[in-house]
């Protein structure tokens, strides 16, 4: 029996049967819409099949690696939903990378496979140059042209003549399906496995108290416009999936083509960073774009200012809610409902309560919980969480401890539970909706001749949430200039990583140890103690 077209049917808590379910119940409604091609739940259905036995037939198994390194596309969706099939791991790559910090993933995660499109097919190529065992190259975009199988057969060419019938790989909702790179406070990042189950708790928590928090339904018309290289897009993406909605991708974000989407395709829900949410708004005012259609918007991914949230709050007509998590939280952690979304609320400062069968506490600097109004930690329990970084025991060890995810974030409860933000305890800089981490931009600036320290910091930005500084430290009577340090940096890390501001300092704050402190860097910048050069 289908399922009615206002509410989700019971999660079925794995991909695989997900897929077979709604191939069944919504077998003509649109799953995906990219650049005008529609493909219907049957079709995905049909196709990641395909897919999942080429793979099976190139020896890829439960547990096995696949990587992607392209943009969004009705494909991408397929190969995760063909990693289920197989019990293999899909592991996005992020497109923006050099191919240095691209090769470390696909040396890191020993994927077998790397599915890319002739946009990326030279980065890709030199990303598996070198490595030991370089995974197989399948291209997205070249159906059928067997004069490309010198550098990856099309995907069509590839599949070859393998039939659509269903697979089941026997895994079930602890079973891992994504790896995900988060960048690493240690300078290299590290994969974030998420299993089945991080796609499905939320809905199915929230499904009892319809209204009051984000919900996915089988009617939406769902705008991904975050990557699906990260939690924020897959995450979205399969939450709408699961429910039976349309998903409209959007293969780079673009807020002109945002407003002609969510007008033509009369798209109800979506998920935007602060930045991407002003930019849709002038476009909308210069279009005369009233978006009628939203039902929800939910923002997150980067502190937004009260200014912007005042003029939502008075342009859009739908529900807004604001959303706290990470990809180690594997699903939203934190929601600050619409029902607090009100002008001149307090609330209005919270990141919001924690989700249905989460969990929020707030801890000293030696684990021990803190009472509301007192600073610390944040920590969550979520049945949506990682299972753990790929091959760093210590470091999950550090990151999950006895259940609860240490989120790196400074802030405190009220006394009706709902949580404020006050600082990053681990330094990430979230730029635009992307985190970044300053130690994997100090390690390459470090390796400068005429450099002999750093600290790199976000300073908030009106328009992007923050924007990368770096104070450098010059080795004695070296001569080096900002413009310089920039080009040194091109190719080494990707562009958005890239510092914006240089300065050129006599000394850097340290601790008793050595260690320098970021935060004090910081708060120099901040009161105008370093010019900028």
């Amino acid at each position: 029996m289908s399922h009615t077209p206002d509410r989700p049917a019971a999660a079925p808590w794995t991909l695989t049967a997900s897929s077979a379910a709604l191939a069944r119940d919504r077998a003509g409604h649109p799953a995906v819409i990219c650049e005008g091609r529609v493909t219907t739940y049957e079709e995905l259905h049909r196709h990641s099949n395909r897919v999942a036995h080429a793979l099976r037939a190139a020896g890829i198994g439960p547990g096995d690696r696949v990587a992607h390194l392209a943009r969004e596309s009705e494909h991408y969706y397929a190969a995760i939903l063909a990693c289920a099939k197989t019990g293999a791991v899909m592991v996005p790559v992020n497109w923006r990378l050099t191919e240095r910090e691209a090769a470390h993933i696909l040396r890191d995660s020993g994927a077998t496979l790397l599915f890319t499109e002739g946009e990326f097919l030279a980065l890709a190529e030199r990303a598996v140059t070198g490595l030991a065992a370089p995974p197989r190259l399948v291209r997205l975009d070249a159906p059928g042209q067997d004069a490309t199988l010198d550098r990856g057969p099309g995907l069509r060419a590839w599949c070859g003549d393998a039939p659509d019938t269903d697979l089941d790989p026997g895994t079930g909702p602890d079973d891992p399906v994504v790896q995900i790179y988060t960048s690493g406070t240690t300078g290299l990042p590290k994969g974030a496995v998420l299993a089945h189950r991080s796609f499905f708790t939320l809905p199915a928590a929230t499904r009892e108290a319809a209204g009051e928090w984000i919900e996915w339904l089988p009617r939406d018309v769902n705008l991904i416009s975050l990557p699906g290289l990260g939690i924020a897009g897959i995450g979205w993406f399969m939450h709408g999936f699961n429910a039976g909605s349309t998903n409209v991708l959007m293969r780079a974000f673009d807020p002109a083509e945002a407003v002609r989407l969510i007008e033509k395709h009369r798209v109800t829900t979506t998920f935007v960073a602060p930045a991407m949410l002003q930019m849709i708004l002038a476009e909308a005012d210069r279009a005369g774009a009233a978006l009628t259609s939203l039902r929800t918007v939910a923002y997150g991914a980067a502190p937004i200012s009260e200014g912007l949230l005042l003029r939502c709050l008075e342009k859009l007509t739908c529900s807004l809610v604001q959303i706290y998590s990470s990809t180690e939280a594997g699903s939203i952690a934190v929601c600050l409902p619409a029902a607090a979304h009100r002008p001149g609320s307090p609330l209005l400062a919270a990141a919001g309560l924690p989700c249905p069968g989460n969990e929020v506490k707030i801890v000293d600097g030696e684990g021990r919980p803190l009472p509301p109004g007192r600073v610390g930690e944040v920590c969550v329990r979520t049945p949506a969480r990682m299972l753990g970084y790929w091959n760093l025991p210590e470091a999950t060890a550090r990151t999950l401890v006895d259940g609860w995810l240490h989120m790196g974030d400074a802030g405190y409860l009220d006394d009706d539970g709902y949580l404020f933000l006050c600082d990053r305890i681990n330094d990430t800089i979230i730029v635009g909706g992307q985190n970044i981490y300053p130690a994997e931009i100090e390690k390459q600036l470090s390796e400068h001749p005429a450099v002999a320290d750093v600290a790199v910091v976000g300073v908030p930005h009106p328009e992007w949430g923050d924007e990368v500084h770096a104070c450098v430290l010059p080795r004695p009577g070296a001569d080096v200039r900002p413009r310089e340090l920039m080009t040194f940096l091109r190719g080494r890390i990707a562009d958005y990583k890239v510092p914006v501001r240089y300065h050129l300092v006599d000394d850097l704050p340290r601790n008793p140890s050595g260690k320098i402190l970021r935060r004090e860097v910081r708060q120099r910048l901040l009161a105008g103690a370093q010019p900028a050069r």
